[in-house]
């Protein structure tokens, strides 16, 4: 079963209601959230990477500036994207047509997620005859996952601000489970309190 090459699909087209404003265009110390998200993709060695935006997309590709100039990142709009994260993942499965064996779908309010990560999950997915890769801490999932073709038609139907959730959940015996170090790893930004301990964590060394 060919899983090469892999493309990351960045989820970043959401409102951000619970914040209450864009957290896409959020900056910590001079650090842009999804720049920092972006830049950790890139640093990887995923084969290509596809951002999927929507909300206030114009004001966030202007922001991202130069880095969208790197030819193994692609943008793609999703216009649908009041209507959750299964439609930016279809979104971003459709802008990879067909041309990668298996997909990463990555957070875009992911601050702690390092390429190291990133990397580690590629490795031993490629290793292994599962066709979903999950990092694990104490028994927990968490994001970003890892999904071969055989879950592509699947995805396409899904509904509603689950993303590949239920998929995961519904086929266990497809699942590689892999042990990970990074503690802060799962952690996104949904309120202020996790703005600003993102802001605590950014100055420490």
């Amino acid at each position: 079963m060919e899983k090469k090459p892999t493309a990351g699909i960045i989820l970043a087209a959401g409102t951000s209601s619970r914040l209450g404003r864009p957290k896409q265009l959020l900056e910590i110390n001079g650090r842009m959230l999804l720049a920092k998200t972006v830049d950790t993709t890139l640093a990887s060695q995923l084969d290509h990477v596809i951002l999927v935006l929507g909300h206030e997309s114009g004001r966030i590709i202007a922001a991202l500036g130069e880095r969208l100039k790197d030819p193994r990142i692609s943008v793609t709009i999703n216009e649908r994207y009041r209507d959750g994260m299964s439609g930016s993942l279809q979104q971003g499965l459709l802008q990879a047509g067909g041309s990668f064996p298996s997909i990463m779908v990555i957070l875009g309010d992911q601050p702690f997620l390092d390429h190291g990560t990133i990397d580690l999950l590629l490795a031993k997915f490629r290793d292994s005859d599962k066709d979903i890769c999950v990092p694990c801490l104490k028994g927990r999932h968490g994001l970003p996952v890892i999904l071969s073709s055989r879950f592509y038609k699947d995805i396409m139907s899904i509904r509603g601000d689950v993303g590949a959730r239920n998929i995961v959940r519904e086929n266990p015996e497809c699942v590689l489970r892999v042990e990970i170090e990074n503690v802060d790893c799962f952690f996104d930004i949904d309120s202020e309190e996790d703005l600003q301990r993102w802001a605590f964590q950014d100055l420490i060394p």
